[in-house]
Order: C-alpha cells, then sequence, then structure tokens
C-alpha cells in the first residue's frame, strides 16, 4: 500500500511538472512570434525621402477607400508638386481609374507641410491627429522632431506620422509617394498641418 501511495504521489508530480513545462513553452513560442512582428501590420511599396518613418500607429486615413500603396513598377507617370506658405502647385490633380502615380513632391516654403491623400472627412479626422502632434512637441512650425514620435500616449499609440498616402516634408526637403487610385470617392490632396487646410492648402483630385 505505502509503494502504491510513493508511486501515486510521484506520476502525479511528473504530470504536472510536464503540464507546467508545456504552458511555459507554448507562452514563450507566443512571445516571440509577437515580437518578431512588432507593431507592424502590412508593408508598404512607398517611398518616403522627407520624413524617414517607420510604421504608423495613429492612422491617417490610409483605408482601401481612398485607393492603395502603388507599387514602383506599375508607375504609369509621375506628377511634380511644389509646396510653399501655404499652397500647392499645381492646385488640382486629375488621374485615372487604376492608374498609379509616382508623386514628386517639394516643399520650397519656410515651414513644415504635409501632402495627404484622402477625402473631406478622413482630412478633418487627421487634422485632429496634427493638433494632437503640436500639442506634444513632435511637430514645430518649421521642424519635425522625428525621435519624439515614438512617444507612447496613454492609450498605447504612437505619433509616428509614415502611412502610405501621406508624408511630412520639412522645408527645402522632398519626398515621393506611389498611389494606386483603385476607388471613386470624392478625393482631396492636402496639408493638415494646423491651419493649412482653412487657409487653402487643399486640391481636388479628379478621377476620370
Amino acid at each position: 500500500m505505502h509503494l502504491y501511495s510513493s508511486f501515486k504521489t510521484t506520476a502525479v508530480s511528473s504530470a504536472v511538472v510536464i503540464f507546467v513545462l508545456f504552458i511555459s513553452l507554448v507562452t514563450h513560442a507566443a512571445v516571440h512570434h509577437a515580437s518578431g512582428h512588432g507593431s507592424s501590420s502590412s508593408s508598404h511599396q512607398t517611398i518616403h525621402q522627407g520624413s524617414g518613418h517607420g510604421h504608423s500607429q495613429i492612422k491617417h486615413g490610409g483605408a482601401a477607400a481612398i485607393g492603395e500603396p502603388g507599387k514602383v513598377a506599375e508607375t504609369s507617370r509621375n506628377i511634380d508638386l511644389v509646396m510653399t506658405d501655404n499652397r500647392f502647385t499645381p492646385e488640382s490633380i486629375s488621374v485615372k481609374k487604376g492608374e498609379t502615380i509616382r508623386f514628386r513632391i517639394m516643399n520650397k516654403g519656410e515651414f513644415v507641410h504635409e501632402f495627404s491623400i484622402g477625402t473631406a472627412a478622413t482630412h478633418e479626422e487627421h487634422q485632429k491627429e496634427m493638433e494632437m502632434m503640436f500639442e506634444h512637441g513632435v511637430l514645430e512650425p518649421d521642424k519635425i522632431h522625428h525621435d519624439r514620435m515614438k512617444m507612447k500616449m496613454p492609450d498605447g499609440r504612437t505619433m509616428e506620422h509614415n502611412d502610405p498616402n501621406s508624408v511630412l516634408i520639412e522645408p527645402g526637403k522632398s519626398a515621393e509617394i506611389f498611389w494606386k487610385f483603385s476607388t471613386e470617392a470624392k478625393l482631396e490632396f492636402a496639408c493638415n498641418m494646423p491651419g493649412h487646410y482653412q487657409t487653402g492648402m487643399m486640391g481636388p483630385i479628379t478621377i476620370q
């Protein structure tokens, strides 16, 4: 009887040890998988020479409803835009549905400007986020503090600005965006720096 109890106790202890080891292995694998992906949920076929961003936690209207990131190999043509204080040249853009455009944007103004593709509604929402970036010292009228973009907000998000449909450019610098217009939505290109949209720094995108 004593041998049976001893055997039973040993068997139970072994089972507990095996179960604990199994849980530890599963937990480790899950953590390793999550850390391998980081915060990024997709890869973007875009070139941002003006800002050098990573994956964004705050979204800037980069949804399928306004199109999708374009592939370099599928580029139909280039469109050059110049930004000054507070104006785009040209003031309007015309594209064909399904066309992939390479936007080459130059900031010749004295302030930081943004080139962003979206609807009037997504621009309005994005302006609130840009105001938040100003309040936290990420942006100044003429300077971008890239190191501060990784600051964590109370809800866990960061203020990185790098969605494929939007780019911030400091004075004297340039950037490129590849965008495919696979939508019929009513789109605008705009600068959502605080006050810039309201002073007319936006233009219509006509999709033929």
